[in-house]
């Protein structure tokens, strides 16, 4: 009976275990070995050292995708930490047709990003929707290159992941607006503080660790976006295939693709890094702050 009991938990999450192992651990471990030769998908190669980190170093269009994935979280960061709270604040009243509002909201998030960046890319292109409405209205004279200009095409993604990712961080921010207590609200209000300074002076304080899984969430992703900008560029990664909005992750895949194992697996360590220095600099920020 004691052997059944000791052995039957972990029969039971032995398959996640497995995969885990099969497809999480291995792929990983096998792409930190990659990094250090210059192997190829047919295989061979030999090791290299840090011959691919230092190529890496001396890559301008790898600059330019650090640069372009950089400027996406700093946009990304304040607009998907505030306005999903602000939205979860308005939603949370019980005003009529609030429900339909707070479903149409989540709707993208389970929308797939290709599908949505399909139609993000319709929209925008130069005989779309907003151009056309814009021609029509006499804004403009001639399309808006919202796809064809390099930072028109980042910002053009931006709005794209703003929109999607909205009704997401709005689910996280209601669970953690439902432990802010009432009475504080009601206290703060009975002392003469207007809606602007009970956000600041009690909302925010409440829900002070909710933005910080946000904030961690939103880096991350933002870091490592990638079907956004390959769709609305048509798969060439920038304005003319020049690689001019290019990010990290569509740098990594460009490369893995084209036959470069070892720089990839390089450039994928880079990459992680990177990620992970924004999550541990909130962390700190936010351990300081306590």
């Amino acid at each position: 009976m004691t052997h059944r009991r000791w052995f039957t938990p972990w029969l039971l999450v032995a398959p996640a275990v497995g995969w885990l192992l099969v497809f999480n651990l291995w792929p990983s471990l096998n792409t930190v070995v990659l990094a250090f030769t210059n192997a190829k998908p047919l295989g061979g190669g030999h090791f290299t050292g840090l011959a691919n980190f230092a190529r890496a170093l001396d890559d301008s269009q790898l600059t330019d995708a650090l640069v372009n994935s950089v400027v996406y979280m700093l946009v990304c960061l304040p607009l998907l930490t505030m306005l999903p709270l602000l939205l979860a604040i308005l939603v949370e009243k019980r005003l009529p047709g609030i429900t339909f509002f707070r479903t149409a909201f989540y709707t993208p998030v389970v929308a797939s990003a290709v599908v949505v960046a399909l139609i993000w890319g319709w929209v925008l292109d130069d005989r779309g929707l907003v151009n056309g409405f814009a021609q029509w209205l006499g804004v403009v004279a001639e399309p808006v290159p919202f796809l064809t200009d390099r930072w028109l095409l980042l910002f053009s993604a931006i709005s794209l992941t703003v929109w999607k990712g909205l009704g997401y961080y709005m689910i996280i921010y209601l669970s953690a607006l439902g432990n802010v207590r009432r009475e504080l609200h009601e206290a703060a209000a009975v002392d003469g503080a207007g809606a602007v300074r009970r956000f600041w002076s009690v909302t925010v304080p409440g829900v002070r660790n909710t933005m910080l899984l946000v904030s961690v969430l939103v880096s991350v992703s933002a870091l490592r976006v990638f079907s956004e900008l390959y769709v609305l560029s048509n798969g060439t990664g920038g304005p003319g295939g020049r690689d001019m909005s290019v990010v990290m992750l569509i740098q990594l895949y460009t490369r893995g693709f084209s036959g470069h194992l070892g720089y990839a697996s390089a450039l994928s360590i880079v990459l992680f890094v990177i990620t992970v220095g924004p999550m541990l600099l909130l962390l700190r920020l936010d351990r300081k702050a306590a």
